[in-house]
Parts: structure tokens; sequence; C-alpha cells
């Protein structure tokens, strides 16, 4: 089945959710007919094609939330400011109100699998609007932890977990710089007893770190794990897109 063509969205509004997060709504008539219940799905942003390149420069972002006629994207801001901003931040710095974008999609989300009796949840700032939307669709009963890595105190946000999950916040000012961080974390909570999932997204590092730890060493199999690196430090998604790739065939993964 052939894709759909991409929607003309158009900016609603914009606003930091915190220092290190911002918000951008889009709507118009791209909504029209748009699926529902996409929120932890995924979109992908059109951009005009790098200098040399034929092709558009396509970027993936999360669903935080849909709302009748309107979804939310919510940016990483990595460093300060557009300087370390690639093509996507670039664009939702300045994005405004009636200026429209391109986006495929939507993706089908992924919540986390009901019938388990832990969850353990880990992931960095990229990861966020995922954990945000699987946490908070999560049966009330459900127990477990979430371990979320974010740039300062001011970027903790409420989310609506159930009571008998805890969330753990690790501050790490320059993303990507510690990736034992997440993984030291990961390691530390005592692993229950029953049928134990976990869901981790990260930058590439940590990521394999985890994937050693909740793989290799706990034994978890994809019924039981998802994780999956969002991005790499010091590379572009193109790229990152490329090593990803090439780390799943040698992991067994592809």
């Amino acid at each position: 089945m052939p894709r759909p063509a991409p929607r003309q969205m158009t900016v609603v509004s914009s606003r930091q959710v915190s220092p290190s997060l911002l918000r951008v709504t889009l709507g118009g008539d791209g909504m029209v007919g748009y699926p529902e219940g996409n929120a932890g799905g995924y979109v992908k942003f059109m951009f005009p094609p790098a200098p040399g390149a034929m092709k558009p420069t396509v970027r993936t972002y999360t669903i935080r939330n849909q709302r009748e006629g309107e979804i939310d994207i919510d940016f990483a801001l990595h460093g300060d400011g557009e300087s370390h901003a690639g093509p996507a931040t670039t664009w939702a710095l300045q994005a405004e109100p009636g200026q429209t974008i391109e986006l495929g999609g939507p993706g089908a989300a992924k919540p986390l699998p009901s019938g388990f009796d832990y969850y353990i949840v880990a992931g960095d700032m990229t990861a966020l609007p995922a954990i945000g939307v699987n946490l908070e669709a999560l049966d009330r009963d459900a127990r477990g932890n979430a371990i979320i890595e974010i740039q300062s105190e001011a970027d903790k946000q409420a989310i609506d977990a159930p009571e008998g999950v805890a969330v753990t916040w690790l501050i790490n000012p320059v993303p990507g710089s510690q990736p034992d961080l997440l993984v030291d974390a990961v390691r530390a909570v005592a692993w229950p007893e029953g049928k134990v999932y976990a869901w981790a997204a990260s930058e590439f590092t940590a990521m394999r770190g985890m994937r050693q730890y909740l793989r290799t060493e706990r034994g978890l199999g994809t019924a039981e794990l998802y994780i999956s690196s969002y991005w790499k430090l010091g590379l572009n998604e193109d790229d990152h897109r490329s090593v990803k790739r090439e780390d799943m065939e040698t992991s067994g993964e592809g």
C-alpha cells in the first residue's frame, strides 16, 4: 500500500514547556480527516533539500498530544539554542502562527503492552514525549520505574503516571556527555519478580549500554523489550540512521 501523501499543516501556537523543551501545536486544513488516537505515534517533517541533495530533509518526531483538529509536537533543545539546532529545531524556534509545514504520517503509536507485572521505562529528553504518552496510557494499577534524563531541574514536568510507577529524574546539562548515567540508573533498579517489560530510548551509546543489560544480561526478548536510539552525539539524523541500521544488523535485530 502506498504511503499517504504528506499533509500541509499550519502552526497554531508555540510555547516553552520547559527551558529545554519547546512545544509547537499544528492544525489547519491538514487535520481534516486526520486519523484519531495517534498520541505516541510519529510524524515526519519535510524540509527543503540540503544543498546538493535532491530529496527533502526529513526529521521524525513523536506526537505528544492529539485533540480535535490539533496535534502537539515537542522539540528538545540541546546546547545554547539555535547554534546547536538541526533543521527541525531551527524551524521550531522561529515557528509562528499561520506558518505551514509538510508533515508525513502519522505512524502508529506503540504503547506499553498490558499484562506485565512491572515496567521499566528509561530515556532522555528526546524520548520524553513518548514516555509521557506511554505512562499516561498505562493501566492505573500498573507498577514500575520510569527514569528520565533531563538537562535541568526546571525541565521536570507533570506526567500522569500510575501511582505505582515511580518517576526518577536525572540531571545532565550536556545531553550525550554521560551515557552511563541512564545505564547505571537502570541497573540500580531492584529487579522485580514476575513478568517485566522494559522500554528504553535515548542517545545511541546509552542505548547500547541499556540493551547490553536488559537483553543480554537480563534476557528480555522482543516481546518484553522495546529499545531504540533516537539520536547519536555528533551525528545528524541521516548519519545516525545509517549507524543505527548497521548496529541493528550486527546485533541481530535487523
